[in-house]
Order: structure tokens, then sequence, then C-alpha cells
């Protein structure tokens, strides 16, 4: 057994995130498993870049309202104690809606390269703008 009380908080990388986003890893891949997960917290506004996983991601809500969107135009609002499932190589995106904090925790079982994640091109403000109309927002 292996006792964690803390982990540090790290800024995300400004190259695959738009806005303040904040990261707590959780687990890391380390042969022989491949899980990879981390609490993410993104501040109203704040969103990942599109990207997609080899083997899927899994976004667990902890707290606040957000976006998860898909390059077919699909949105859906996520708030606490929801899950979304992404299946493998499906280009999403993730965030805060613009008036709402949102923290997740992001689950994928990575590959032989690392967490297996392929990161794009920025969420545009229009697309971002786009997706809150969708949900309402």
């Amino acid at each position: 057994m292996q006792h964690i009380t803390e982990t540090p908080t790290v800024k995300a990388p400004a190259e695959r995130f738009t806005g303040d986003v904040h990261l707590n890893p959780i687990e890391a891949p380390s042969d022989p498993a491949r899980l990879a997960s981390a609490l993410v917290r993104f501040t109203p506004g704040a969103r990942t870049n599109w990207h997609s996983h080899a083997k899927g991601q899994v976004l667990y809500v902890t707290d606040g309202v957000g976006l998860v969107g898909t390059r077919d135009g699909n949105v859906v609002r996520i708030t606490a104690g929801e899950t979304v499932k992404c299946p493998p190589g499906e280009e999403h995106w993730h965030g805060a809606t613009d008036t709402t904090l949102m923290a997740h925790i992001a689950i994928v079982v990575g590959d032989e390269s690392g967490d297996g994640t392929t990161w794009l091109e920025p969420v545009t403000d229009e697309q971002y703008t786009a997706a809150l109309a969708a949900t309402g927002n």
C-alpha cells in the first residue's frame, strides 16, 4: 500500500488549454498499469484544446458546471456527480462555463507511448460561444 497525503497543484500548460486551469495528478501511467488520472480545475471560460485519447476517457465532475463538446457539434452540460465517457479516438474538448468554475477527475488508460492523448488546436472563442448557446448558457 502507498498512502499519498498530498499532490502538488500545477498550472496546466498553455499550449493545451485556454484560460486558467490547474491540475493535481492522481496517477501516472507506468508498467504494468496504464491508468492516468488527475483532478482538473477550470476557471470560468477555461477549457482544453481539441484532443482525443487512444483508449477513450472518463470525466467525473466533482464541482461546478461545465461543457463537453465533440467535432460534430454535440455539446453536453455537465454538473457535479455526472460522468461523461468519451470513446477512443473521438476528438473533443471540455471546460467550465463562462460564469462558473468546474472541476473533474479525468481518467484515461494509456497506451505504449504514455497516456495516449493526442493534443490538437485550441477551441476558438466562436466554437466556445456556440457551445454555450447550444446548452442554454
